[in-house]
């Protein structure tokens, strides 16, 4: 039997005069993953993507793992390709789909013709394989409305093919195709659900993490890379930025006032990240920040912080309370790498009393002290780049 993996596309068969686009962005990111896993021929045609094993030795299930963090499919499902004649898809059904048959109860059959010249029409054909199946595995009955397995046969130009159950693919439209941002990204919950969330709409990801050491440790930015591998196994590969902080960190301390030094310190994250995002064609920044979940997620301070960039900030989590932003980050697998008691820089030197309701005006003046210019200047000529993906089998 041979088996393959059936893509249905999601909302870019939407997209018009356009769809082609985004077709040619997420077949090229299809063939990029399946790469790692082995060799596989894969095509398109009516709506639908084919990925079709050329090596017997290919893990199917480690195939269908990484389908499965592709945006751009909605669904999926695993296949056995036959002739289109029911003798061939009667007998095939039975195999293929035997080890599921014999776990439930209840079944039907839907039957898709695209292929007109084939000579039953969908509802024979679903007729004839339900009564087949019933009398090779007596124990099941047939329930149209709430079956315990769907089993589906379409004939199509290439071939016939039997699947049984659908999985849901990761939505989203392919990565490419929504062109480039900067991630600010920390260790902790949110930042790589953010990152996870704007590489659904399809953008290229550039990660910009800060570091502060001795305040931060090495394992501490091992976590980000952690966090960041698991991101890639749906944004796909990225660079990561990880910029030296503790200087301006030092001096926002000795020399402004201590209620607005996360605000200060935000700014230069912006103005930072601006800098690289602009030298690696990035059109806009992305930061975890939901509304009011901490002092400087104010409106007021995210007003502030936004002055300090020219290029648009996203915040994909800007309404989400903390236990969704929880439940995607289990989702997405980050959730345990988070919770690694390894600080990141934004713990260092927190105000006992942030100001919630900053003046832009009074920030301003507490900046005047320092020599931004000089101090960012600085971070620049000593970033370290970190590529994420590049080795690994799941990028």
């Amino acid at each position: 039997m041979k088996e393959i993996i059936l893509l249905k596309l999601g909302e870019m068969v939407l997209k018009g005069l356009n769809r082609s686009t985004f077709e040619h962005v997420l077949l090229k990111n299809i063939k990029r993953r399946m790469a790692r896993i082995g060799k596989f021929e894969i095509r398109s045609a009516q709506s639908t993507v084919y990925i079709i094993p050329q090596d017997d030795m290919i893990d199917m299930d480690e195939a269908v793992e990484a389908v499965g963090k592709i945006f751009g499919v909605i669904t999926f499902s695993r296949a056995c390709e036959c002739e289109k004649n029911m003798d061939s898809i009667l007998k095939t059904a039975a195999e293929y789909l035997a080890p599921q048959l014999e776990m439930i109860q209840t079944f039907k059959v839907e039957s898709k013709r695209a292929d007109k010249s084939f000579p039953l029409k969908s509802p024979q054909i679903s007729a004839e394989l339900g009564g087949y199946l019933l009398e090779k595995f007596p124990h099941l009955r047939v329930d149209v409305h709430h079956p315990d397995l769907e089993i589906t046969v379409e004939i199509r130009d290439f071939a016939a093919y039997v699947r049984g159950g659908v999985i849901p693919g990761a939505g989203g439209i392919p990565v490419g195709t929504g062109g480039r941002a900067a991630i600010l990204i920390s260790g902790g919950i949110d930042s790589p659900v953010a990152a996870w969330s704007i590489a659904k709409r399809g953008v290229e990801l550039t990660a910009v993490h800060f570091a502060s050491p001795p305040y931060t440790s090495e394992r501490a930015e091992q976590k980000v890379v952690d966090l960041l591998t698991r991101v890639s196994e749906y944004a796909g590969r990225m660079m990561m930025f990880t910029v030296p902080f503790t200087h301006i960190q030092e001096e926002i301390r000795e020399k402004c006032p201590e209620d607005l030094f996360t605000l200060i310190m935000r700014r230069f994250m912006m103005r930072i990240a601006e800098r690289i995002a602009k030298r690696e064609d990035c059109a806009a920044l992305v930061t975890g920040e939901s509304l009011g979940q901490v002092a400087s997620q104010t409106i007021q301070a995210i007003a502030c912080t936004d002055a300090a960039a020219s290029m648009p900030v996203f915040r994909p989590l800007i309404g989400m309370d903390k236990a969704e932003i929880v439940a995607l980050a289990r989702k997405i697998d980050t959730f345990d790498i988070s919770i690694q008691p390894y600080e990141d820089c934004c713990t260092v030197f927190t105000p006992k009393h942030p100001r919630t309701r900053p003046d832009p005006a009074m920030i301003e003046e507490a900046e005047a002290a320092l020599d931004a210019d000089a101090l960012i200047e600085e971070c620049m000529a000593n970033l370290k780049l970190t590529k994420i993906g590049w080795g690994s089998r799941r990028s």
